[in-house]
């Protein structure tokens, strides 16, 4: 099937470079490249009398109108859009936007992305509506033809307001300290019944509002305890029905839901993005409209793409009950991280894509699939070699989330200058999702600054975990000299007034060649290597701040046992023993400062050293300790470093287990060693008779 791809330039609105963007389009492999000036006006009928194939059609405006059309013609395949009327074409320095038009052109060139799995959510809809009586009841009302509704009547003490309707359409129980767990099609809820009357019991037969002579019942049938005097008269109007029943209070209640939809100012969900199916509108009748809206909708199967993939052999999170890394359980705005022991459960029902657990993910145990960094990596050179080839210079990768930040780049276009023309936009599913691997492999690529445009939408968190990054990011660019190449963490102000465009930074002398991948650790050191090699300065060495992912360890000599407790902590193999001598050895390009190997050593000898180690020796084992051997007394078998068997006689010598000589003697021996002595009818050798 052809790939044809389908231009214009939207009534001559924009610097359209005709025969330079058709050469762009064919390089990236466009079997026909057909340009308009008003594909969806007077040009319509001869838009679908060209349209075949696999479809990229340059317009994002009239994409229903133009798929309309090309849902007619059987010699269509696919058609796939996207925008360089916003993002490029519509600004003030648009006449010099042809390499970006290119560079986006062949961006829009390549194919899918292989999918990813695919998480399911199954509703039938069934909506517990949470609020004060009369609004649940009134919201209830609304949606009861569509779902199936129970409503959570909240209480509060002297608050029994509003009235059960006639007919019962839909449950209706009442509860205080309500809570909730889970998401989309399995909403677990947990509330206190405080009342004693229990509506899904009772029958509304109005007996007990008859004979309480206090009037504490009304017609929304609950008891106002503070009007309450306990005569229990409304008990036996109840009779055997037994709605009523005051050794209830504080009584446990739960159910399972689809949905929920929460009417009261108290969140169940705390976290920055709660889970899907979870509604809070507030007062705002526009909000509880479009509420209403997408709750109706959610009846059916559903599918998301399952945004991660985790490697729990190289995770960091811990070793042997010691706690190591927990960048991504803190920086998960949705709560799907959990720790569970010496690794970690990612829910996929919960997680929402942002990707800042990879982004911030020492090791890459934790990958981001949505796209994979490969894939990422290879539009990433495909759109600079674009740009470079087509004359570009000093060029901008603004990343930014498919949504918010492209909405605010079309709002610069239409009412401001538009973005510059070195600055070329890319969409992720959220700015999040790419880190130091993505970033410092645009630079090796040829791009002199990265920015990362983040909305007001994004967690605090994130803005938190970017702006380290990007600080771990500057730090080795600098320190290599590449001046004024640097990635920014910008926000939409920022982007109106883009004074960090006005710089121009110090690029590599030759892109990169090679690929991306989706090891994040290979990825970084062909990064890394590169960046080096050609770097105006190329320092072996640059010091880091403290959580940096990369660093060396120091290993104190006159502390250290040789007990290499060290070695069955590293997750990542950084840390290992010689099979032939008594050696402690340490990879360098391995280790992720995670801090298990400090945590777990008993002799507290370890010592972590951030700092980015850009030598080839970097990446070979170095002895960081040694040890005489200790042989047994008896057999002369190899027993284990000298200096650790000679502490634990120390700190045992005043044990009563070892009184006496022969006793403490046991301690240099083998096993099997022990064992015949203790059986042994010869003169046992005394611990004075050893070599000192």
């Amino acid at each position: 099937m052809t790939r044809n791809a389908y231009l214009c330039s939207c009534n001559r609105t924009m610097p359209f470079a005709a025969t330079a963007l058709t050469e762009a389009a064919r390089a990236a492999g466009a079997d026909r490249v057909e340009t308009f000036e008003a594909m969806c006006q007077h040009q319509l009928e001869r838009f679908g009398e060209v349209l075949e194939g696999d479809a990229v059609v340059a317009c994002t405006q009239e994409a229903r109108l133009l798929t309309e059309v090309a849902a007619d013609l059987p010699k269509v395949s696919t058609v796939r859009f996207f925008n360089i009327r916003e993002t490029a074409g519509w600004a003030t320095e648009a006449p010099f936007a042809t390499p970006k038009l290119a560079a986006l052109i062949a961006s829009a060139m390549l194919p899918d992305a292989e999918p990813t799995t695919q998480v399911s959510y199954k509703s039938a809809g069934q909506t517990l509506i949470i609020g004060a009586l009369a609004d649940a009841i009134a919201v209830a009302n609304l949606l009861k033809g569509s779902v199936p509704v129970s409503v959570l009547a909240t209480t509060r003490e002297g608050d029994t307001a509003g009235e059960l309707p006639a007919t019962r359409d839909f449950a209706v129980v009442t509860g205080s300290k309500v809570r909730a767990t889970g998401w989309l099609g399995a909403f677990d809820v947990q509330w206190q019944q405080a009342n004693p009357i229990d509506l899904d019991a009772c029958t509304r037969c109005g007996a007990c509002v008859k004979a309480c002579p206090e009037q504490a019942i009304d017609a929304s049938f609950q008891v106002d305890l503070q009007k309450c005097k306990s005569h229990r008269a409304c008990v036996a109007a109840c009779g055997e029905i037994g709605a009523i029943d005051f050794s209830r209070i504080e009584a446990e209640r739960s159910g399972r839901f689809d949905i929920v939809l929460n009417l009261t100012a108290q969140p169940l969900f705390t976290q920055h993005q709660p889970p899907q199916g979870y509604f809070q509108p507030g007062d705002d009748a526009m909000a509880r409209l479009r509420a209403i809206t997408e709750i109706v909708a959610l009846t059916g199967e559903f599918e998301k793409p399952k945004f991660f993939d985790y490697r729990p052999r190289i995770c960091a999170h811990g070793r042997n009950r010691k706690s190591g890394c927990t960048q991504c359980v803190d920086v998960c705005s949705t709560r799907a991280i959990a720790s569970m022991g010496d690794q970690i459960e990612v829910s996929p029902q919960l997680c929402m894509g942002c990707g800042a657990c990879t982004t911030v993910c020492p090791s890459g145990a934790l990958s981001y699939t949505v796209p994979r960094v490969a894939d990422l990596g290879a539009q990433i050179k495909t759109v600079l070699r674009t740009y470079h080839g087509a004359g570009g210079k000093d060029a901008i990768l603004l990343l930014h989330d498919g949504e918010q930040g492209a909405a605010a780049i079309a709002a610069l276009a239409r009412h401001g200058e538009g973005l510059p023309a070195r600055c070329i936009p890319l969409a992720l599913h959220h700015a999040a999702a790419a880190g130091l691997d993505v970033w410092l492999g645009a630079v090796a690529y040829g791009a002199t600054e990265v920015a990362v445009l983040v909305t007001p939408s994004v967690a605090p968190e994130y803005l938190i975990t970017l702006s380290a990054q990007a600080a771990v990011a500057n730090r080795i660019l600098a320190a290599l000299g590449y001046q004024g190449a640097r990635v920014r963490i910008v926000d939409e102000r920022e982007l109106a007034f883009p004074a960090w465009a006005e710089t121009r930074g110090l690029g590599v002398r030759v892109a990169a060649g090679f690929n991306l991948s989706n090891d994040k650790r290979g990825t970084l050191d062909a990064v890394f290597a590169h960046l080096h090699e050609h770097a105006p300065t190329p320092v072996p060495l640059i010091s880091l701040d403290a959580g940096a992912p990369f660093g060396a360890i120091a290993a104190d000599a006159d502390r250290c046992t040789m007990c290499l407790a060290c070695v069955g902590s590293c997750p990542e193999g950084a840390l290992a023993d010689n099979p032939e001598k008594l050696e402690l050895r340490f990879v360098e390009s391995k280790c992720v400062q995670c801090g298990l190997c400090q945590k777990t050593c008993p002799e507290r000898a370890i010592t972590l050293v951030p700092r980015l180690n850009l030598v080839a020796e970097a990446k070979k084992p170095v002895v960081l300790n040694a040890a005489e051997i200790l042989y047994c007394t008896r057999c002369s078998k190899p027993l284990g470093a000298k200096k650790m068997i000679e502490n634990m006689a120390g700190k045992l010598a005043s044990h009563s287990m070892f009184a006496d000589e022969r006793s403490k003697a046991r301690i240099f021996m083998c096993a099997d060693c022990r064992v015949a002595d203790l059986y042994s009818e010869e003169k046992p050798l005394d611990i004075r008779d050893l070599p000192r």
